[in-house]
């Protein structure tokens, strides 16, 4: 294995992802295969704790190695955009400031539970920035990648992808965004 995912796992045994594509949602999957790149682990948990609270406490996994990926939505001219952040669970994303400007909306608000699986693929409560649709904008707190290994939703609540941050920098429409949590 090219990765040392433990500072990040807390309790959980993981292994590469590319080994268990099954515990990720179909287009995560897709990304981590195209990715190709086996410092990405996965690891089962149970479902009930994917909530990043919860998850920390019963696996030991740091709260400031997790990261939470929120999708955002705002309009301009009737046009809806759409951005995925990436912020440490220590943090919030600042929504109506730096993602404001960042998509040029008037008003930016988290996308409603529904319409965020339904446009992801992905479980409520496991969405993560791989294998988001690749018109979005994943927009990616300094603090996150300085983090070293994160831990991320894997598309599906019963399972985690640990990661090295900077893999995160190589997703498709992925930037850095100074300020971008608070």
């Amino acid at each position: 294995m090219g990765f040392d995912w433990s500072a990040a796992a807390g309790t959980l045994e993981v292994t590469t992802a590319l080994e268990r594509l099954d515990l990720l949602a179909d287009p995560v999957a897709e990304s981590v295969r195209a990715l190709g790149d086996d410092r990405i682990g996965a690891t089962e948990i149970d479902p009930d704790l994917a909530d990043t609270a919860a998850f920390c406490e019963k696996y030991g996994s740091p709260l400031e190695l997790s990261a939470n990926c929120v999708v955002v939505a705002g309009k301009r001219a009737g046009e809806v955009r759409r951005a995925a952040c990436v912020v440490l669970a220590t943090t919030r994303a600042d929504v109506n400031g730096v993602v404001k400007r960042r998509l040029d909306v008037r008003k930016a608000s988290f996308a409603p539970m529904d319409e965020a699986v339904e446009l992801t693929g992905m479980e409520y409560g496991g969405i993560t920035p791989f294998g988001l649709p690749e018109d979005w904008p994943i927009l990616v707190d300094p603090r996150v990648v300085e983090a070293g290994a994160v831990v991320v939703g894997s598309g599906l609540r019963r399972s985690k992808i640990i990661t090295p941050a900077d893999v995160l920098t190589r997703l498709p429409g992925s930037e850095v965004l100074e300020d971008l949590a608070r």
